[in-house]
């Protein structure tokens, strides 16, 4: 799936999600709420366009698929939300592919993983991001995309 809003010459903000992910507003909801990926999608693009930004909004269950969503926002982005679910604390293929990145990464989650189970306190994401937003539901896109502007804007 893949959303682009239109923006004069900068490049789009990628926005890019991993596996089950698509299932949001169906999936735990008591965790994750009941907003749907589509939702947050239309969110985030409706925030970019009312700063003059761009979104390219993509998910996939397959860490490769993450992997070269990265490789081309190198070339083709301006910034990289990434909310990699599981492969947050899984990842060294996702670690290295934002290691090769020169444009400001923002690592969210909807959940407090600090408050969730000990094996979600690690992440290979922090440590090449520019930042990280956790806890604060899908509001933490429209943060991580506001975080992103500052520094291309």
């Amino acid at each position: 799936m893949a959303k682009q809003t239109s923006r004069s010459n900068a490049k789009p903000i990628y926005v890019l999600n991993g596996p089950n992910l698509n299932l949001l507003g169906q999936r735990e909801p008591h965790i994750y709420g009941t907003t749907t990926l589509a939702d947050i999608e239309a969110m985030v693009a409706k925030h970019a366009k009312a700063r003059s930004a761009s979104v390219t909004c993509r998910q996939s269950n397959h860490e490769g698929e993450l992997v070269d969503w990265i490789h081309e926002a190198r070339t083709k982005g301006s910034g990289v939300i990434l909310n990699a679910g599981a492969y947050t604390h899984t990842s060294i293929a996702l670690h290295d592919a934002l290691a090769t990145l020169d444009i400001p990464v923002i690592e969210v989650h909807i959940s407090n993983v600090y408050k969730r189970e000990s094996f979600r306190h690690h992440s290979y994401i922090s440590p090449v991001a520019k930042g990280v937003i956790c806890g604060l539901g899908v509001q933490g896109y429209t943060l991580a995309l506001d975080a992103i502007l500052a520094d291309i804007v």
